[in-house]
């Protein structure tokens, strides 16, 4: 399913960055931050942000500001590696999602509602800015 991308938002987007937070060993997570200008109109509702081939649902922390956090698991399943390949029968492949947009790692998609119509927004030059 080809999605077409919006070339301009509705409004101006101030900034958009993530910040990588460590939760231990088993997993790390990043928050994806978008800041606009302005408060977001009413007619416009932020859905879901496409990012290193994941997806998040959008939450509004302020009327200009909204976040999506993605949890990344660090722990790799063991793996039997043995000169005898019948030894190595209990292993798994590896599962990989298929990305839905070919983005590159500083890329992402915003899925958003205008008027009740669906659009797809790509961002270009996310930043990562270190944890204060």
């Amino acid at each position: 399913m080809k999605q077409e991308l919006q070339t301009e938002f509705p409004q101006e987007i101030q900034s958009v960055f993530y910040q990588k937070v460590e939760n231990g060993k088993e997993s790390s997570k990043i928050n994806f931050y978008i800041e606009f200008k302005n408060p977001l109109s009413a007619n416009i509702k932020l859905e879901k942000i496409y990012f290193h081939n994941q997806e998040a649902p959008l939450e509004e922390i302020t009327p200009k500001d909204f976040k999506a956090s993605f949890l990344q698991s660090i722990t790799k399943e063991d793996l039997i590696m043995d000169s005898n390949p019948a030894k190595e029968y209990g292993n798994k492949a590896p599962v990989l999602k298929k990305a839905i947009f070919d983005l590159n790692p500083n890329e992402a998609v915003l899925e958003y509602k205008q008027d009740n119509k669906t659009h797809f927004f790509k961002i270009t030059n996310v930043i990562e800015k270190p944890l204060r």
